[in-house]
């Protein structure tokens, strides 16, 4: 099924809402949330090994305290990431992604490994349009 059928055909989620006011399907919300600006950079990161909150927000950067916990709740929430909670004192909290989250994260990998190899493509068609455009 093409994501453009699965828009059309799938049901409404309550409390999301695009641009035009109609409900978003879980599809699309699904890909947001791995598509997002953080939540590809957490996926990715995850990918090499199980990370604590602060070594997460190290290796990603730039990323609020505030930002990185929703992240990780959204993922947790579709069932990409792991949160393990270990009952120690100072608290412990690991981040790990499920098979699942390895599946997509592998996915937003690859993406992630086109736009750096086409690059130089995407840098000259930018030239080209700025200078079709003066």
């Amino acid at each position: 099924m093409a994501v453009s059928d699965a828009v059309v055909t799938t049901p409404a989620v309550a409390g999301k809402w695009n641009v035009e006011g109609e409900a978003m399907c879980p599809h699309r919300l699904v890909l947001e949330h791995v598509t997002s600006r953080w939540g590809v950079l957490v996926l990715i990161q995850l990918l090499d090994r199980p990370h604590r909150f602060s070594e997460l927000r190290r290796a990603i950067g730039r990323v609020s305290e505030k930002m990185l916990t929703q992240t990780l709740q959204t993922l947790e929430r579709d069932g990409l990431v792991h949160r393990d909670a270990k009952p120690v004192i100072p608290p412990r909290v690991d981040y790990s992604l499920t098979d699942l989250g390895r599946e997509a994260a592998e996915q937003v990998r690859a993406l992630a490994a086109w736009t750096s190899h086409r690059m130089d493509a995407v840098l000259k068609a930018r030239e080209e349009y700025d200078a079709a455009r003066e």
